[in-house]
């Protein structure tokens, strides 16, 4: 199997991966394929191609053949059959191959996962209709019932028409203060892929919680709080707001809206809670 790679042109692929820096800082690979909510999504946003797979077939490349490998992992080549496409071009049926990335026993050998059926997140080879680049090397998850719910719901709702955008950054956060002592409104603008400018609104009252909402589209709502966990909107914000603002971002001009609008920031994110994340998506 020494020449597979050259033969399907993904060594340069996978040379490419092994030069860039992990993409989750500070995250170790993953020893395992149970993928969070926030590694569906990732994945997600990165594949034309989502199918269950049936794998007919597997072998082991060296790892002098094997660009970029992380330790405690061998490269595999999965040749198997469509099972349930659930994003792309792929029929069921379909015949496909693809190099995975998978982890090594204690004495170098690998399980075998013939006749399992994985979920795969890729994206075709152009020329080439059978042949899949994984969007990271382990982008192969053991297709079980429940992840696959949870996947099917997400690209439902990447598929709406008001799905939310992916969030790329922090454009302005500008505090204004009220009528009142202790009465404010702080608006965080972000910077997405698309034309909209999502808008995060927090609004303090004398003697009252904080109340802040996130507006998509053209619609702010105030009072409706943070998105639900483990929801797109949940995942565009809790996944990719910094945990600082950006010295970039405008902030105002006096220092009390300063303050207000970084005290906001932290208010926001405290109510988001943490992103976990695999490493899946680590290149």
């Amino acid at each position: 199997m020494a020449g597979i790679a050259a033969t399907w042109g993904m060594a340069p692929l996978y040379a490419q991966m092994a030069s860039r820096e992990p993409a989750m800082v500070g995250q170790t690979m993953p020893a395992s394929a149970n993928a969070t909510y926030a590694d569906l999504v990732d994945l997600a946003d990165e594949a034309s191609d989502i199918a269950v797979i049936k794998i007919r077939k597997q072998a082991i490349l060296e790892p002098a053949r094997s660009p970029g490998l992380r330790p405690g992992y061998a490269r595999a080549y999965i040749a198997g059959q469509v099972q349930q496409p659930m994003r792309g071009s792929l029929a069921v049926k379909q015949s496909v191959r693809y190099l995975v990335d998978i982890p090594a026993l204690s004495d170098g050998s690998t399980r075998s996962l013939k006749g399992e059926q994985v979920a795969v997140f890729a994206r075709e080879v152009p020329g080439k209709p059978s042949d899949l680049q994984l969007v990271s090397p382990f982008a192969q998850i053991p297709a079980s019932a429940g992840m696959l719910q949870q996947l099917q719901a997400i690209l439902d709702e990447m598929a709406a028409p008001d799905a939310p955008p992916r969030v790329r950054g922090v454009r302005d956060i500008i505090s204004v203060p009220g009528n009142l002592t202790g009465e404010s409104e702080t608006q965080l603008f972000l910077v997405t892929d698309s034309q909209e400018a999502p808008l995060v609104s927090i609004v303090r009252r004398p003697g009252m919680a904080p109340q802040w909402g996130v507006a998509w589209g053209e619609l702010v709502d105030g009072t409706g709080g943070p998105p639900a966990p483990n929801t797109l909107a949940w995942h565009r914000l809790a996944c990719s707001l910094p945990p600082h603002i950006p010295a970039g971002a405008n902030l105002g001009a006096s220092e009390e809206a300063i303050t207000q609008a970084r005290a906001d920031y932290a208010l926001i994110l405290r109510a988001l809670g943490p992103c976990p994340r695999s490493g899946i998506m680590a290149r």
